[in-house]
């Protein structure tokens, strides 16, 4: 009996330690998000095939979330805002939906407006997973970038406006009488790039000939008796897209500016641009801002979707947080740090890769409205023979790589310049001439990836060989993290003829020290007010710097992530608000302390 008890004892000794071994992983996110994008049909009569995802409308319906997204054929359903899947409805537009609105009346109906023709009808249901969709018996004008908001007292309200002339504008509907118009139509708000940097055309708010900026993707959140116009500018293929807001006692106006305008901005980092979306209430109480992102590889077009936390100060001010967020984020379940960034570094970046073959190695940047820098790498092998890669570990989502086949002889090797402890990757394929187009089953990613601590013994960390999920964004999160050098992505089969990846990203914790505080930060305000250079002294160590910047000490709600740079020149600030700017370094083991706020004129 004793020694029965004994064994109980040190069985449930053992089972602790290895429990407490085990370190518990937080859920968590990453922008893109991870979906399963559409094929587009925007270029197809130039044999241009790409996926994309924009203009997102997510919506809350009986405790959980459905997202609309432009030319999608479809929509995507999720309980927690992390993992979404794919609804083919009974019925839908034949051309898909453009630039889609969707409003859940009183958790009874969801009604749905989005045809690419820019009229038809507002479609319902009451079983969206369902897909049984019917439209109100009456035609609508003028609903393309549009926003249907049905107030607390029934009233119904469609805002609409795509242009770099024309302005935001609504006119109010009945609905219950078929979603007629009802006479009330008015302007609400434009653009005045003289004023707001932010929403002057071209890649950093700079073009050499086109001076107006697009205002379009109106959207309506209405919070504590207060109505927030959101609108998007200055185009959907810039960097600088962004989304801002005016406020308004009414959903007719008058509207305000608010002076932390744009209130969702993403312009640096590996995944830009976090403009032309819409602000979604979480059960628990917490905003969300979905917003389109540029990828602007294969086409201007070509862009992935984001999701962001989004707060009201105490003083109303709408803002989102976008700092590091296209790092791992906490998921939306975390209790007191949803969509904050969760502390993962970059360990890949710049690490040395090896690729089993080459076909093409690009390097693209945006340079104007309609070109692009286009830079073909020359072919460099190691003293052995073997293929070098420059594009897959620079963070940037527009260079990429693409393998002479599409087998299991593809594989991708990263040499990290320091070990790291890994819990998670981020794998972004490109479509290279893939002849797909539309919505398309079947379409699947299988892979296996294996670390290594000295390049010679590996082990096997994601087996997704026999997987049936199309991925073209994964994020991959370990189990429990692992310590290794070295990465090694193994093909088996992705979508196309040849695999092609433009990025991966290796994100866990360094074994060396952060980065030192930031020495010399100089703010100068240029005599054309909405411009700004900044620049500071290197620090020892650091792969790059952290701006934030806002309109006091306590609302630095704006960030831009460098790389490798001690200076920059913005153009996005508003002409006649005063600022305030701070600045951090960080590498693969951390973020270094913030400089104090500096205050500028």
């Amino acid at each position: 009996m004793k020694a029965t008890v004994l064994r109980l004892c040190l069985a449930f000794l053992l089972i602790s330690t290895i429990t407490r071994a085990q370190e518990v992983i937080p859920e968590t996110y990453i922008n893109p998000l991870d979906i399963d994008y559409t094929y587009m049909v925007y270029n197809s009569a130039r044999n241009i095939s790409y996926r994309s995802g924009a203009d997102p409308a997510v919506i809350e319906f009986r405790g959980e979330y459905f997202m609309f997204v432009t030319r999608s054929f479809g929509y995507w359903h999720s309980k927690d805002l992390v993992n979404w899947e794919f609804i083919k409805p009974e019925k839908w537009f034949f051309e898909g939906s453009n630039a889609p609105t969707a409003f859940n009346y009183k958790d009874s109906l969801v009604y749905f407006a989005g045809d690419p023709a820019g009229y038809g009808s507002i479609l319902y249901t009451d079983d969206p997973k369902k897909g049984d969709w019917k439209p109100v018996a009456s035609i609508s004008n003028n609903i393309q970038d549009s926003e249907l908001f049905i107030d607390d007292d029934g009233k119904t309200y469609l805002y609409w406006g795509s242009s770099n002339v024309h302005p935001i504008r609504v006119k109010m509907l009945d609905k219950d009488d078929r979603m007629l118009e009802t006479g009330v139509k008015k302007d609400l708000i434009n653009l005045v790039e003289e004023e707001h940097g932010w929403e002057r055309f071209g890649e950093n708010n700079f073009h050499p000939t086109l001076k107006e900026g697009y205002m379009e993707g109106a959207s309506m959140t209405k919070h504590d008796g207060k109505y927030y116009l959101q609108y998007a500018a200055p185009g959907t293929q810039f960097n600088v897209y962004g989304d801002g807001a005016y406020v308004s006692d009414s959903p007719l106006g008058p509207f305000t500016y608010m002076p932390n305008n744009p209130m969702s901005f993403k312009p640096g980092g590996f995944t830009n641009g976090a403009g032309h979306g819409i602000t979604v209430k979480q059960t628990n109480g917490q905003y969300w801002h979905f917003a389109t992102m540029a990828l602007a590889s294969n086409s201007h077009w070509e862009r992935r979707l984001g999701m962001f936390p989004t707060y009201f100060d105490e003083d109303g001010l709408m803002y989102t947080n976008t700092s590091y967020g296209d790092y791992p984020l906490y998921a939306p379940s975390h209790p007191t740090k949803a969509g904050q960034h969760n502390g993962w570094m970059l360990l890949s970046y710049k690490g040395k890769v090896k690729v089993s073959s080459s076909e093409m190695q690009i390097v693209k940047s945006t340079s104007t409205d309609d070109d692009y820098e286009v830079t073909q790498m020359p072919e460099k092998t190691t003293k052995e023979g073997e293929i070098l890669s420059e594009v897959l570990t620079d963070e940037s989502p527009k260079s990429f790589w693409v393998a002479e086949a599409n087998n299991d002889q593809q594989w991708v090797e990263i040499e990290m310049l320091n070990p790291g402890k890994v819990y998670a990757l981020q794998l972004n394929y490109h479509d290279h001439e893939t002849g797909i187009y539309t919505r398309t089953e079947g379409l699947r990613h299988r892979f296996t990836i294996e670390v290594s601590e000295d390049g010679k013994n590996w082990n096997t960390v994601v087996d997704r060989s026999n997987s049936y999920e199309d991925t073209p964004n994964a994020y991959l999160v370990l189990n429990q993290p692992v310590k290794a050098k070295y990465v090694r992505y193994n093909n088996i089969e992705v979508p196309g003829n040849n695999l092609a990846m433009s990025e991966i990203r290796v994100f866990g914790k360094g074994f060396g020290k952060k980065p030192a505080k930031v020495k010399g930060f100089e703010v100068k305000r240029q005599e054309d007010s909405r411009d700004v250079s900044l620049s500071w002294q290197p620090v020892k160590g650091a792969q790059g710097y952290n701006i934030r910047w806002g309109i006091a000490p306590d609302k630095l709600y704006q960030s831009w992530l460098l790389y490798d740079v001690n200076e920059h020149f913005m153009r996005n600030l508003n002409r006649d608000q005063e600022y305030y700017f701070s600045i951090e370094a960080f590498n693969e083991n951390g973020i270094s302390e913030k400089t104090q706020a500096i205050r500028v004129r």
